[in-house]
């Protein structure tokens, strides 16, 4: 049993989500990646309503190392949240 923790517990949010992407019940991970894509979408026109250039305020804002970390961790957290919202239908 802690060799299973022990190996959950290795790798990146993205690694565990690419796994679980692959072994998880493809209904629900299409469910949820549909979720995902249209709060996306939904971001993006916000974003191009507020900005005339909202591609180019996206990319100010990726390549400016001062957001790097924050950015990072964003990624991550969304990495989990899916990650989580996968497992927890597919019990």
């Amino acid at each position: 049993m802690f060799n299973d923790v022990d190996d959950f517990l290795i790798g990146t949010p993205k690694s565990k989500f690419m796994d679980i992407l692959l072994n998880a019940n493809r209904n629900i991970v299409e469910t949820e990646l549909e979720k995902f894509i249209e709060r996306v979408a939904a971001m993006e026109l916000i974003l191009e309503k507020e900005f005339d250039d909202e591609e180019k305020k996206i990319r100010e804002f990726m390549y400016d190392e001062k957001n790097k970390k924050e950015l990072e961790n964003r990624v991550n957290s969304l990495y989990i949240e899916l990650m989580g919202n996968i497992l927890s239908q597919s019990e």
